[in-house]
């Protein structure tokens, strides 16, 4: 199977409008199989086992039938990177139409975090905020913090990953003393066997993306394992992840929270339109444009290499 789909691959970089978490350029592969266009985006730090569940959500992608869908249009939020200049906030704002939850990525500090927070409420007073942190605080500077943004801001929809371990999380929750929800997304997605942890105690959502966690079927067992509400989000990739994290979306019935699958917004360039329309987006059958996107073949063997490397691990 992976052969007949490496002869079609094609890779290409997309810049982002803005510094995203230290990415400016998003490298992607895209290989096309009888259901359609699989993407294979893992980061480029990420090491070959790191990679597998990337792959096998691309594979699945390619070559499985869509599951049955519950809608055909996702509800979204909108995504603010770790900015301060206010000008910039309100151009990213106004990017998500008709959206009416935005998550905010703060943590590194938190008077500018407090500031960011305070800029997008003013812009959007009606607005559901949600705040990610990708688990870089410790637990003593996650209740600091965490207190702080209740006293200047009001209560949160969630906020993700505070802390990188499950015990600092469940201790979190115990200490903090003021009404937050907290959400899970590096805990579950970087842990070598979902399955084997605990979550009790320690989150109360689950976020769920479809390429780490290794494709609709697998997302769905790992939703089912914990039995907590979830949020499907993406991992900033092109239109046709982004198209296979809506399908994941759409295929559960019970859908609480918008989802993060709205950051083909921060993309300077992308391989389709994928339009946020009234808040949502459409799912579509995507055919991917890849005019002026390709990359050098040194990159593109680059990632072939990767695809192997990774292939191997699945054995």
């Amino acid at each position: 199977m992976l052969p007949e789909l490496l002869e079609s691959m094609r890779v290409v970089a997309l810049s982002t409008k803005t510094n995203f978490r230290g990415v400016t350029t998003r490298e992607v592969a895209l290989f096309k199989g009888e259901a359609g266009w699989g993407e294979f985006s893992p980061f480029l730090e990420y090491g070959a086992k790191e990679c597998v569940p990337w792959l096998e959500s691309a594979i699945e992608s390619a070559t499985q039938p869509t599951p049955k869908l519950f809608r055909n249009k996702v509800k979204v939020n909108g995504t603010i990177p770790a900015i301060t200049d206010n000008a910039e906030i309100e151009r990213i704002v106004n990017s998500f139409p008709g959206v009416n939850t935005f998550k905010v990525k703060i943590g590194e500090n938190l008077a500018e975090d407090i500031a960011r927070l305070a800029k997008i409420r003013s812009l959007k007073p009606k607005a559901k905020l949600r705040a990610d942190v990708n688990g870089i605080w410790g637990l003593d500077q996650a209740i600091t913090n965490i207190r702080a943004i209740y006293e200047n801001i009001g209560e949160l929809e969630y906020i993700e990953q505070p802390c990188q371990t499950i015990e600092e999380l469940r201790e979190l929750k115990n200490k903090v003393l003021v009404p937050i929800k907290i959400a899970g997304d590096e805990v579950i997605r970087k842990a070598a066997d979902p399955f084997e942890i605990d979550l009790t105690g320690a989150v109360d959502i689950l976020v769920v993306k479809v390429q780490p966690l290794g494709g609709i079927a697998r997302a769905h067992k790992i939703a089912d394992h914990f039995g907590l509400p979830i949020v499907v989000s993406s991992a900033l990739e092109s239109a046709v992840g982004i198209n296979h994290g809506l399908k994941l979306a759409a295929s559960f019935e019970h859908l609480e929270f918008d989802c993060g699958l709205g950051t083909g917004s921060l993309l300077t360039e992308n391989v389709a339109d994928l339009p946020i329309i009234d808040g949502e987006i459409t799912i579509q059958n995507v055919e991917p444009d890849f005019s002026g996107l390709e990359v050098s073949p040194e990159r593109y063997k680059w990632w072939k290499n990767r695809v192997l490397e990774s292939a191997e691990m699945m054995k």
